[in-house]
């Protein structure tokens, strides 16, 4: 998912042709890429350059705010999904390089699922879903409730008004993960600190950013020792217990499974929660059509899901290793590809009216959640949580309504992420 910044004064590239530099918003350097800061943050409105870049093709040339090299972005859903299930697309392959990103450290571990091909992503990804079945996420629901439940418990006995951002949404993933972890509260602090620390997208934390990661896959190798000695009733325990045949995973692919599901807890769901009741107190409709029908949350959720942009940027490129095609557009060997699941969601060959918000749209795989080999394998978690919060909230307070105006509201600009810094909330 990505934003870009753009001014009226900025400069324009031209459309791309089919093995030259491409378009977008931003200012052009060069080389004929467009700079993009991707730091638009302005409430949940879409990303009007984003918007720009899709009517002008769907591959454009751009140039991220980290990194030594330009990179194509590629915005349509079909593109996308030939990009996420190309063999010639290597996400193995920007490992150890300065590759083009948001952040000033590279957020993934070199033994990050994220960052592996098939088929050694394949054997990853089969071993640690046993963990997310069906089964296991209907284990783990009590736990997210419990963790809710005591903070809405706290909410409440605050009173009105109450900044859902810090009461609920903050905590809630952050909680949940070190609760379904088997984090011991005592370190549960330490680790959201240096979680945070690695999000940051500013030029001088990056020496931060590297003490951080160090110290969290430290900090999960060893704990993932003590589970192997002493198995308990949690993830890192469920997943050291995945087994295909004789095949399992490893310390060190565990440790960073446990880094991964960390992060995507912390930068997920964090901004999720709080989007997601700011867009429903500010449509009543769409509200009252919950509160009346509880049932339709978890198809409402999936719209929301689709519609709202939650991060700024774009994640982990691939790198061509030979030539290949995309939308018409060369991709050459060694270039870098980036993709836009947020465009994609706004697709309109994939998506009727797509900047609509519409609950009743027929059901449609969306890519909120990313596509092909680097889908995320929590997804079941993610339903799960989204649906006890959500649905626990509403129906406590159901009066819930936002304390201040809506413009009064002020925007992350410090991470990758799009949330209120504070959401005021009464009832």
């Amino acid at each position: 998912m990505t934003e870009i910044g753009e001014t009226e004064t900025e400069a324009k590239a031209e459309p791309a042709a089919a093995t030259g530099t491409a378009t977008g918003a931003g200012t052009v350097t060069g080389a004929g890429a467009v700079s993009c800061p991707f730091d638009f943050s302005e409430g949940l409105e879409f990303d009007p350059s984003l918007a720009d870049l899709m009517s002008r093709g769907p591959v454009s040339r751009i140039r991220l705010p980290y990194g030594d090299e330009a990179a194509w972005l590629v915005t349509g859903f079909e593109g996308i999904r030939q990009v996420t299930t190309e063999a010639r697309l290597s996400r193995a392959g920007v490992v150890g390089r300065d590759y083009p990103r948001m952040t000033p450290e590279p957020i993934v571990s070199a033994e990050s699922v994220n960052v592996l091909d098939p088929p050694h992503s394949t054997r990853l990804r089969r071993l640690a879903s046993q963990a997310f079945t069906k089964r296991h996420v209907e284990r783990m629901r009590p736990a997210v409730a419990g963790v809710a439940g005591r903070l809405l418990d706290a909410m409440e006995e605050h009173g009105p008004p109450a900044d859902l951002a810090r009461h609920l949404s903050l905590p809630l993933p952050e909680e949940t993960i070190c609760e379904l972890l088997g984090v011991a509260p005592a370190d549960r602090e330490r680790l959201q600190r240096c979680t945070h620390q690695l999000l940051a997208t500013a030029p001088d934390r990056r020496e931060a950013a590297v003490a951080a990661k160090r110290e969290l896959l430290a900090y999960f190798r060893e704990l993932t020792e003590e589970r192997r000695r002493a198995p308990g009733d949690d993830l890192i325990s469920t997943l050291a217990a995945a087994r295909e045949g004789d095949d399992v995973l490893g310390d060190q692919e565990l440790a960073v499974m446990a880094l991964t599901l960390m992060l995507s807890g912390n930068d997920t769901a964090t901004c999720e929660i709080s989007d997601i009741v700011y867009t429903l107190l500010t449509r009543p409709a769409l509200l009252e059509r919950v509160r009346s029908r509880p049932e339709t949350l978890p198809r409402v959720l999936d719209e929301l899901l689709r519609h709202i942009p939650f991060r700024k940027g774009v994640g982990i490129p691939r790198l061509a290793t030979e030539d290949v095609e995309i939308a018409g557009v060369t991709i050459r060997q060694g270039e870098y590809v980036h993709v836009s699941y947020l465009t994609a969601n706004r697709d309109p060959a994939r998506f009727d009216d797509p900047d609509a918000l519409d609950p009743d749209r027929p059901a449609t795989p969306h890519m909120t959640f990313g596509w092909g080999n680097h889908r995320c394998i929590a997804v079941p978690l993610a339903m799960a949580e989204l649906e006890i919060a959500i649905g626990m909230l509403l129906a406590r307070f159901p009066g819930l309504r936002l304390a201040v105006p809506a413009e009064e509201l002020t925007w992350d600009t410090e991470t990758i992420r799009r949330f209120p810094n504070e959401l005021p909330v009464a009832w």
